[in-house]
């Protein structure tokens, strides 16, 4: 029982560590990095206190060396969503009812472990298993990860002082924010830890339960992460993880009556399909279940004639190339001026040049291989098609080996064409297009932009003129959910940027601020009266 008005740490965002040579974290990373890529791990599932091995054994191996195995992952089958399911439920009561106070007690303490303890197995699982670089390891698997569990929860005492303003005499108003009635299920994709460690988490803070399903291509991981919640003391059957294949999951899961809420983060196509079978089975559920959905994006950099043209090819090398492009805010669509075109284009290919590319053990390189065999030849075949096409030039990269690692070049596409299909779909890799228009026809480009592409995730305006910067941020108001002025559209950070976009990019719920958090609440209004009225008649009854 709480005997105080607690006041939790104020969170600030968590240091980024450099990892330049000589220094103490350098060392200590290559040195784990070297551990975990000699010992090979057994991944179970995890539901309610048991860890669960199966018949059925998958290998996980790494990007950049497709012929290294990490260890293998236990897959599960329906049965298996049933039982993580009714853990879930069984565990729900405990947990709605434990003191908030105790339950961000928990989360401040997983925070530390990753800050601290686990720093470099975070990053150094994150590097082998999705061929992330130190750098973008660091300020994903650690630091984003450590700022959602420190801001979600200040958000949340943030959210219980929501209370009414008035209060008359004789009477007592109050708000109780609940826990959904059910469970919540976390889908999360490959490309963010952080990601990841959020969506089950952020349901859970607020007294929900979770069942959890990881990306393929993440569980080694997400085996980490589950790891660390549990030594912060999350209670059995809180967060469930369960590898599953997603069809086999979603038909349990979307049929089951105490289904409360979907967490999501990965493609528009699987979210869409998501809704409408929920939308179909309206009628099986015992409430309205939640949807939030984060997913993709062609995000653009517009250039005014008036732009720093370095600042602009540093954004395109940067926004469109860290972490191989598979970043859903990466910067993939790009206009620029044809007063600015030779100038940007000469340092665009002069930054490409100077990019290496390889494992990620070797912390010189830049960029590494892209995920997955699949994601390679899909990324593959966008570069196959602009080879053949006479309105399309290629200007950098273009080449692509799978060989050792799925590794494709950073790729630039000139396309004469402003729909040309590569500036409107998603391709999620190393590839930016660009399109060339004339310096005066600004206006009519920021037009373009706002109706080329269904997404509106992220956008860039780079600018000297202070009239286009407000134009720009006018004429495109809904064609990005995370809008930047002179500078990339990447990486947003927890207490300074929530993030989230709308059309088919989401359901723009924000994660990294309290919006996120009050989607998995109901709350119930409760009106205490001291001196309840005795007589049913008014005064405007007298005679």
């Amino acid at each position: 029982m709480s005997t105080g008005f607690y006041q939790v740490p104020t969170p600030t965002n968590e240091p980024i560590y450099s990892y330049a040579p000589g220094t103490s974290e350098r060392e200590a990373l290559q040195a784990t990095l070297t551990a975990l890529q000699s010992t090979q791990v057994e991944v179970p599932l995890y539901i309610g206190g048991e860890q669960i091995t199966t018949d059925t054994k998958k290998t996980m191996s790494s990007p950049h060396n497709h012929q290294h195995v990490l260890g293998h992952y236990y897959e599960g089958d329906a049965s298996h969503v049933k039982q993580a399911i009714n853990a879930a439920l069984g565990a729900k009561y405990a947990w709605e009812n434990m003191a908030w106070e105790q339950r961000a007690s928990i989360f401040l303490k997983a925070a530390e472990l990753i800050a601290g303890k686990y720093r470099y197995q975070m990053n150094a699982a994150t590097m082998l298993a999705q061929s992330k670089t130190a750098h973008q390891s660091e300020i994903d698997a650690v630091c984003e990860l450590v700022d959602f569990l420190r801001f979600n929860v200040k958000y949340m005492t943030e959210i219980y002082e929501q209370q009414p303003p008035i209060s008359p005499k004789g009477v007592w108003n109050r708000v109780e924010q609940r826990p959904l009635e059910g469970f919540i299920f976390a889908i999360t994709p490959f490309n963010f830890t952080a990601i990841a460690g959020n969506l089950p988490t952020a349901p859970a803070m607020m007294g929900n339960t979770v069942v959890w399903k990881p990306a393929e291509t993440q569980i080694y991981s997400a085996n980490l992460l589950m790891q660390i919640f549990r030594e912060a003391g999350v209670p059995d059957g809180v967060i469930n993880l369960i590898n599953v294949d997603g069809p086999v999951a979603g038909e349990v899961v979307f049929n089951h009556p105490d289904f409360a809420g979907l967490h999501f983060t990965g493609s528009t196509k699987v979210f869409k399909q998501l809704w409408q079978t929920i939308g179909d089975n309206i009628n099986t559920y015992r409430s309205y279940p939640r949807i939030v959905g984060e997913t993709g994006g062609k995000d653009f950099i517009v250039a005014h004639p008036s732009a720093d043209a370095k600042a602009v090819a540093t954004a395109i090398v940067r926004g469109g190339f860290e972490f191989q492009g598979q970043k859903c805010s990466a910067a993939s669509r790009v206009y620029i001026p044809n007063n600015l075109w030779d100038e940007i284009k000469g340092y665009v290919i002069e930054d490409i040049q100077q990019i290496k590319m390889g494992d990620v053990a070797d912390f010189q390189n830049f960029m590494s291989a892209v995920i997955s065999e699949v994601a390679f030849d899909r990324i593959a075949s966008y570069i196959d098609k602009a080879k053949d096409d006479p309105m399309v030039d290629i200007i950098a990269g273009g080449e692509y080996d799978k060989s050792k690692g799925y590794y494709i070049q950073p790729t630039v596409l000139v396309a004469q064409e402003p729909k040309y299909t590569a500036m409107c779909e998603e391709i999620f890799g190393p590839v930016v297009t660009i399109y060339v228009y004339q310096a005066e026809r600004f206006e009519e480009t920021l037009e373009l932009v706002d109706q080329t592409s269904p997404y509106a995730l992220t956008g860039a305006i780079f600018s000297q003129d202070r009239y286009a910067i407000q134009q720009a941020t006018q004429k495109l108001r809904h064609a990005a959910g995370n809008f930047y002025i002179n500078d990339k559209p990447t990486g947003a950070v927890v207490g300074q940027q929530p993030f989230g976009g709308a059309r088919g990019s989401g359901t723009n719920d924000k994660a990294g601020a309290a919006l996120n958090l009050l989607r998995w609440v109901s709350p119930r209004t409760i009106k205490e009266t001291f001196n309840p009225p005795t007589d049913f008649r008014y005064p405007f009854m007298g005679e």
